[in-house]
């Protein structure tokens, strides 16, 4: 008999966890043919989250539960969960119940078909969001070709599969994208994405923006050639520039008086070296980051197993 673990990242969703586990109940858990786990992760909620866990934890021996010591973000908290689960296979659930819970048995059966990597593609959406159409669109643009067409934050990997995630250990760096860097079998099951009900999103700007650096500098070298490209054409400017001068005093003719245009090409430039410093500082920073050796994640509570980081 195989076994299904449903890793489930919480962060701030006390009024989620209980409608979940029983949705979860419902129209998942019921199934005799197929062993479960439920990898309940704690990622430093303020509210009254951890309580709730510990409450489902004492009616269900099949969850397992874990807090981290602060909020590290889904990236860590998800894979805090990969490394501590135990099924054969693992799927991403989110908890705030905006895809149908049947869907992981669907993805589960696609696992069975023989694909590595199940990914929960929205095909539509009623809570429409422009920054995720962008970041997606740019993202199959300039980064991942293979990166569904309105991106996935649900996906079910196989054993071979998260011990590949574990052993790249990445920091500063977005799971999905991993997921289609590491290029293994994968299927795409589409789903219809629900308007959230219960609770507001903690998806802020600084998230979503935190998102796309991570994107952009753990697997592109667009920010570097951006900077080349904007310094070859400065070059090109420049030269065109000097040139334009040189040949209007040939001519006896006076091209400026006052410094304005000057002044004006001059903050130009320095704003393309402030762009310049930025993207290779963002680089170094990184670098420095990963070089310090720190976990991922830190468990301040877990119940079942010792912290493997």
């Amino acid at each position: 008999m195989h076994k299904l673990s449903i890793v489930i990242p919480v962060y701030c969703n006390e009024g989620n966890l209980i409608p979940l586990y029983e949705d979860l109940c419902k129209k998942v858990l019921n199934r005799t043919d197929l062993e479960f786990e439920i990898v309940l992760v704690d990622d430093g909620s303020y509210d009254r989250s951890w309580k709730v866990i510990e409450e489902l934890k004492k009616k269900d021996e099949r969850i397992v539960s874990m807090r981290l010591s602060r909020n590290f973000g889904s990236h860590a908290a998800i894979l805090c969960g990969l490394e501590h689960c135990s099924g054969d296979c693992a799927v991403i659930k989110a908890a705030d119940m905006q895809e149908p819970s049947e869907l992981l048995l669907d993805m589960y059966e696609e696992w069975r078909n023989g694909y590595n990597v199940v990914l929960a593609v929205r095909e539509t959406r009623e809570d429409k969001s422009f920054f995720s159409d962008l970041y997606y669109s740019l993202t199959r643009r300039f980064i991942f070709p293979n990166m569904p067409e309105h991106g996935f934050d649900i996906f079910l990997v196989d054993r071979k599969v998260i011990e590949v995630l574990k052993n790249l250990d990445e920091k500063n760096s977005a799971i999905t994208g991993q997921i289609l860097w590491s290029g293994f079998r994968t299927k795409e099951v589409r789903y219809a994405r629900k308007q959230r009900e219960i609770g507001k999103s903690k998806w802020t700007l600084k998230k979503k923006i935190r998102l796309v650096t991570d994107t952009l500098f753990s697997f592109s070298v667009l920010p570097i050639t951006f900077i080349s490209f904007a310094g070859v054409l400065m070059t090109f400017i420049s030269f065109l520039w000097a040139l334009f001068i040189v040949i209007q005093r040939l001519q006896g003719k006076i091209y400026v008086e006052g410094y304005t245009t000057l002044m004006v090409f001059q903050l130009f430039s320095f704003g393309i070296i402030m762009l310049t410093l930025g993207v290779i500082g963002n680089y170094l920073w990184r670098s420095f980051d990963a070089s310090r050796n720190r976990p991922v994640y830190i468990v301040e509570d877990d119940k079942e197993t010792e912290s493997r980081r």
